[in-house]
């Protein structure tokens, strides 16, 4: 009896220990699912529904084929084991181990679970993708990295390689993974089925559009989103933040976002303001409304037996619980649990809060903190949430998390959504997810690494990312050497998707008395006067370029939302045949006309840029360069390097 058949629009492997079954997901896609069990999950965690195709699929006796545009998918039975190959117009790009030993392997957990292996030959590739955390390596390649969320690490289980394929891990288990040179290994610690989707493209852009169709497109970018955020770890009451956002607008400094952080609450788990320190948000936000500053409301979903919701919650399993032990996963100013956010009554729970309150002093915009949840230790096999355990659905909080809030907000009338976030998952974008890389500290090194962590969540579809100008914690806003710092990273975020200074900063000599009684003080002070005369005078012209960048920004950002395209790319995305930018991680293109050259170390003066075929005209003297070649350029602490595509109309804005 054969262990290969026709099945439906697809192809079924089926031996005493492995049920394996490949079907076409859309045009130029396939999905894989196997397992031990005697079924398959038809679960698609956070894919949409498949698109129409082309697909054909036929057997000759010893391997079938399924044909779906440009992709083509093999598989044999080898060795006495399933073999699948994938192939990009007729190039084999990526293929199950061919051994004498299973490429996937899966030893018993519990229940109907198993710890899975998928194994792939390794390849002579560049891979790009992942999500992010602080490290610094752009190209993962020789690379290992565990999946799971936590502060600073958002595991996107896709990448892209350089032969022209992207690889989507369809499980929201933690796991790990090695892209070694010799082979390819995807693990869950905890799964029913393996389950992975591999698309195909003649350009990075056709990938990454395939992507978007099987996990949604980014929504329209808000127009005031794309200027200036002020915020800091953080104001301590509705008189400050009034006092700030009326020195910009006296200063003639935009600022489009002001943050309102973490504990103007009464109690986590309780969503409103401290009447002590916030007596009348609806006034508070009438007034920044009137400086054109929008009001940004720092959400956490962490619940403590002090909230006036924490009963009624716990009673009715709104909360993530532990298998065994007591409730506290988090002691943060207290034990705290977390929302379970992928339990949809909770979702509506908390939404019909956040109604009560935050909507209704006229504040819809939120960030969405502790979005992974951050848990300490995190034994995940020790979590449960509506959607399971979680050492098998860990990664799905974040996602839920957003949704919860994009699908209240729609359900209000609002259309520009924009959720701040620190972690995402795939098709977090979808809901306007903007990331960022959580609390780094405030050095060059996270200022690299955060270079390395934008350009990487660009390649698994979550186009809209920023990072903490200046860092998070450490910042001495009186120190000459943070000031460089503080000017070339705000040099970075001028040229990222969203442009937000914030940060935890060392105490100045008077601020800490200003308000006694606090239950969590924030850091000193973090706005741009604060800096010194010379770093507050480069910084405004930088935040004033940024409002002559909008429109180019926003006619990105439209593009991102029907093609899938990221804003800030890296450099083969544009030009992918040519090798080079293949392996450049320190510049990059910040939409199709802009190509920035960040500087990433003190006392940097200049630096080599490399500049793709084609004329390229500098930002800041508007010489002309030709292409094809590297150059030196020279950039003071207050000057950047940019060059703009010959002919392009941004180049008016600088």
């Amino acid at each position: 009896m054969s262990k290969i058949s026709i099945k439906g629009k697809g192809i079924l492997f089926e031996t005493r220990d492995e049920l394996l079954y490949v079907e076409p997901y859309g045009e130029n896609c396939a999905r894989v699912r196997s397992t031990r069990n005697s079924r398959l999950s038809d679960e698609r965690w956070t894919l949409m529904e498949p698109e129409p195709d082309s697909s054909t699929v036929e057997y000759d006796g010893e391997v079938a084929t399924l044909k779906n545009g440009k992709l083509t998918v093999k598989v044999s039975y080898v060795w006495g084991y399933s073999r699948v190959e994938f192939l990009r117009n007729g190039e084999t790009v990526l293929a199950s181990r061919e051994e004498s030993d299973p490429a996937t392997k899966y030893a018993h957990v519990e229940g109907d679970h198993y710890r899975i292996r998928a194994s792939f030959q390794g390849k002579d590739e560049h891979i790009y993708g992942l999500g992010q955390e602080q490290q610094s390596y752009f190209d993962r390649k020789g690379c290992t990295y565990d999946i799971l969320h936590r502060n600073t690490k958002s595991t996107v289980p896709v990448i892209y390689s350089s032969l022209g394929y992207g690889f989507l891990w369809n499980n929201p288990a933690t796991g790990q993974v090695e892209f070694g040179l010799n082979r390819t290994v995807w693990t869950a610690d905890s799964a029913y089925q393996a389950d992975y989707l591999v698309f195909v493209g003649d350009t990075p852009a056709e990938v990454m559009n395939r992507y978007a169709r099987l996990t949604g497109f980014a929504p329209k970018m808000p127009e005031w989103a794309a200027g200036f955020w002020q915020s800091k770890c953080r104001y301590e009451s509705q008189e400050e933040i009034l006092e700030v956002t009326r020195k910009y607008h006296e200063m003639g400094v935009p600022v489009d976002a002001i943050v309102i952080d973490y504990f103007h609450w009464t109690e986590q788990g309780n969503c409103d303001f401290d009447p002590k320190y916030w007596p009348d948000p609806a006034a508070m936000v009438r007034e920044l409304d009137e400086m054109g500053t929008r009001a940004v409301v720092s959400y956490w979903p962490t619940v403590n037996p002090k909230s006036r919701n924490w009963q009624e919650m716990d009673d009715r399993k709104m909360l993530v619980r532990t298998e065994n032990g007591q409730y506290s996963l988090f002691d943060y100013w207290g034990q705290q649990s977390y929302v379970d956010m992928t339990n949809p009554e909770a979702r509506s729970y908390v939404w019909e809060q956040i109604k009560k309150t935050y909507l209704k002093y006229g504040i819809n915009t939120f960030w969405l903190d502790e979005a992974e949840p951050d848990v300490h230790p995190q034994q995940f096999d020790n979590m449960k949430q509506y959607a399971g355990n979680m050492a098998q659905t860990a990664l799905l909080y974040p996602y839920y998390y957003a949704k919860c809030f994009y699908d209240g907000l729609k359900s209000e009338g609002e259309d520009d959504v924009i959720l701040l976030t620190r972690a995402a998952y795939i098709g977090s974008q979808k809901f306007g997810a903007l990331v960022w890389n959580g609390d780094i500290p405030s050095d060059w090194n996270a200022l690299r690494q955060s270079v390395v962590s934008g350009l990487s969540m660009a390649m698994c579809g979550i186009p809209w990312w920023n990072s903490d100008i200046g860092g998070f914690y450490d910042g001495d806003t009186e120190s000459e050497e943070y000031r460089e710092l503080l000017l070339r990273w705000f040099q970075f975020g001028l040229f990222c998707p969203v442009m937000r200074l914030h940060g935890t900063r060392k105490w100045q000599s008077d601020y800490k008395a200003r308000y006694p009684g606090i239950i969590c003080e924030g850091g000193g002070y973090n706005e741009i006067w604060h800096f010194g005369k010379e770093c507050c005078d480069a910084i405004k012209e930088l935040i004033l370029l940024r409002q002559r960048l909008k429109p180019y920004i926003l006619s990105c950002a439209e593009k991102t939302s029907k093609t899938g395209e990221p804003i800030m790319r890296p450099m083969f995305f544009d030009f992918p045949d040519d090798e080079r930018c293949y392996r450049l991680d320190d510049q990059y293109m910040f939409g199709r006309d802009i190509l920035f050259a960040p500087i990433l170390n003190p006392g940097q003066t200049e630096r080599e840029v490399y500049l793709p075929k084609g004329k390229w005209v500098r930002t800041t003297d508007k010489t002309t360069h030709n292409g094809g070649r590297t150059v030196t350029v020279k950039a003071a602490p207050t000057e950047f390097v940019a060059f703009a595509r010959a002919g392009a109309e941004v180049i008016n804005a600088f």
